[in-house]
């Protein structure tokens, strides 16, 4: 079933052909590249050229703007020389949209050029066109004529180009015949390929954004496969559009970026963030770090080896598990964890000395002495891990403990308190709890006579670890294992890291995120030693919400700004945030103009769109609700609606 890459064991980049950028080059057999995009006005020369001076000083090695007309694409000449005369190259890439006289002066201009597929030749009406084969190859001539005099300038001025299908402005033609699907978006970017080919233009990236994790990596994982096929071999830049802010927009960002990168898919990368874009750059840094450390290495290089070490399973072993669809691999379910159950939580308490009351309130759980009863937030952890240490209270009624066997033996009470035995203890553990057990495990301890053990536990959840250096790989090799085994018990993945939380948090959604997505994991345990457990809860809760799988708080789709933006997206962010972030569930895109707004919301229930210089447009869904609304009330105005349609909760309801 796995045609996106050579090898889910081992890390090896997806080769490719080299693409010039200028003096930069990309492609397998160079680093992957690192690039941002200015969100200054393109018209403003001084103060695009002060932003992107700052992104290289951050590390940016290809910077894009806006160029929305072709005004804007002609200054880029301008920038382009005040960057000289102060000594300073980096190659430029022109953002278009909806304007083919834009991209063929900035081709001329700069480096790069980037056109979206979805609206470089169309306009979007949202219609559902039915067209016979014939009518579908009209469309494809028409886009044709609009493309090659691009294609002939770039091959001119030897600019490179980057067709870059974004999930969300997928032309109508598009979505009436292939749907909102990732195969639609493939299929967009797939019609300009091949009529670039046809023409012998060969300098091109592609890209597949979504502001979905899940639909953006299937996405890649297509284009991939649909370009194995027709032996197209071009480098790919990845992004999560519209990611966010803050550690949330980090944590999308880090999800859909590193599971491609994990297997090798892509050459350059940008994360996109709600934030001033010199931030992005550190986050990308770290991201792309790991896999250039990554090469050569594959989970049959642990850092701890023992006998009998878990087979490597190949790349077509597992019959059941489609990349390209999402599908939760089947667990039973014991109480609330395994089956059709939310990925469930369990914060690591159990390098703490002593634990009270208040400690539970980083995981979501405040006590109120005067009413003498808890209080449980949408990030209460469903589990705590105590190891050998008791607590002289009586813990919250939704949360139970786990304790090491040990400790669980000599308890008194064990109504909502479980056993963690360890693999080693499999042959002397002789009492178990009737109701769940579980059982910690390290990948490499696995094969077929632990695995029996473990199922002859009543009710066991396999709490699995890794020493891998390639962590992702290890657990997906050790899920598929397993099952192909027999095991039919929940997985809980459990990563132990000493890692500063920025890196913790980076890596753990890129590893616990992919396997997330895919449908692998019926639970998440970090046991990070030096992150304070609110951290680490909410990373936890954060992650699942990221990969779709456990939604627990309002979810922001928000665009990074650019000189296109026609408010201060940072500020209303903020403000919308501030009023909004206890509706559990609800999705709220915050676009800063019409080519971001209602195509680019892609799954959002509810947007916020500049339309023009103090104007915003409300949409409930892509429906527009309201036009012409003044900022300083749009806010106001959006909680209006989400009342009108019985989303809103007062706070603290």
């Amino acid at each position: 079933m796995n045609t996106f890459s050579s090898s889910l064991v081992k890390y090896q980049r997806r080769k490719t052909v080299q693409v010039q950028v200028g003096d930069l080059s990309l492609g397998s057999d160079f680093p992957i590249r690192v690039q941002s995009m200015t969100t200054t006005d393109t018209m403003d020369t001084n103060g695009s050229v002060a932003q992107i001076l700052k992104l290289i000083d951050a590390g940016c090695e290809l910077v894009r703007l806006t160029a929305p007309s072709i005004n804007e694409a002609k200054n880029l000449e301008q920038i382009k020389a005040a960057l000289k005369a102060k000594g300073v190259y980096i190659p430029m890439v022109a953002d278009i949209h909806f304007t083919p006289n834009a991209a063929e002066m900035a081709a001329r201009i700069v480096e790069k050029v980037r056109i979206n597929p979805g609206n470089y030749a169309d306009k979007k009406r949202f219609d559902l066109i039915e067209y016979t084969d014939a009518q579908y190859q009209e469309e494809i001539d028409r886009i044709r004529q609009k493309f090659i005099p691009l294609i002939y300038i770039c091959k001119e001025y030897g600019t490179a180009l980057r067709i870059g299908t974004n999930h969300g402005s997928l032309s109508d033609r598009i979505m009436s015949r292939y749907g909102d699907t990732p195969h639609g978006m493939v299929e967009s970017a797939m019609e300009f390929l091949r009529i670039a080919n046809d023409e012998g233009f060969h300098n091109i990236v592609l890209s597949m954004k979504s502001s979905n994790p899940q639909v953006m990596v299937q996405a890649y994982r297509l284009l991939v496969k649909t370009m194995d096929e027709n032996n197209f071999y071009y480098p790919l830049h990845l992004g999560v559009t519209e990611a966010g802010d803050g550690n949330d927009g980090r944590i999308k960002s880090a999800l859909g970026i590193g599971a491609l990168l994990e297997d090798g898919i892509g050459d350059t990368i940008r994360v996109s963030l709600t934030e001033d874009p010199e931030f992005e750059i550190p986050v990308a840094k770290d991201l792309v770090s790991r896999y250039q450390q990554r090469a050569g290495a594959s989970i049959d290089q642990p850092v701890v080896r023992i006998e009998n070490d878990m087979p490597l399973i190949g790349v077509n072993t597992s019959a059941t598990w489609n990349p390209f669809q999402y599908a939760k691999i089947k667990s039973k379910a014991f109480v609330n964890i395994g089956g059709d159950q939310v990925p469930r939580i369990i914060a690591d308490f159990s390098n703490q000395i002593d634990i009270k009351p208040s400690d539970l309130a980083s995981i979501g759980y405040h006590f109120d002495a005067i009413n003498d009863k808890w209080k449980m937030s949408d990030l209460g952890a469903d589990y705590i891990y105590l190891g050998n240490l008791q607590a002289d209270f009586m813990l919250p009624m939704g949360m139970a403990a786990i304790y090491d066997s040990a400790t669980w033996n000599k308890l008194t009470q064990k109504v909502g308190a479980y056993p963690l035995i360890k693999v080693e203890q499999l042959q002397k553990s002789t009492v178990y709890s009737s109701v769940l057990n579980f059982v910690s495990v390290l990948t490499h301890q696995i094969n077929d006579k632990v695995i029996g053990q473990i199922q002859a536990i009543p009710h066991a959840v396999l709490l699995l670890q890794s020493h891998s250096n390639a962590q992702l790989m290890d657990f997906r090799n050790a899920i598929f294992y397993l099952k192909q085994q027999g095991f039919e018990g929940p997985i809980v993945i459990n990563q132990i890291s000493a890692l500063p939380f920025e890196q913790v948090m980076l890596h753990t959604a890129s590893d616990f995120g992919t396997l997330l997505i895919d449908g692998m994991g019926d639970g998440i345990m970090i046991s990070a030693l030096k992150c304070n457990s609110q951290q680490v809860n909410e990373l936890a809760f954060g992650i699942c919400q990221a990969a779709r799988a456990r939604i627990s708080k309002t979810e922001y789709i928000s665009c990074p700004s650019c000189g296109r933006t026609l408010f201060d997206l940072q500020e209303t962010t903020a403000k919308i945030r501030k009023v909004t972030d206890h509706l559990k569930g609800v999705k709220i895109a915050i676009m800063g103009c019409i080519v971001n707004g209602p195509g680019e919301m892609a799954d959002a229930d509810y947007g916020y769109v500049g339309s023009g210089p103090g104007k915003i447009t409300l949409y409930k869904g892509k429906e527009v609700v309201k036009k012409g609304v003044q900022s300083e009330s749009a806010v106001q105005e959006l909680i209006e609606i989400i009342k009108q349609n019985g989303d809103w909760a007062e706070p603290g309801e």
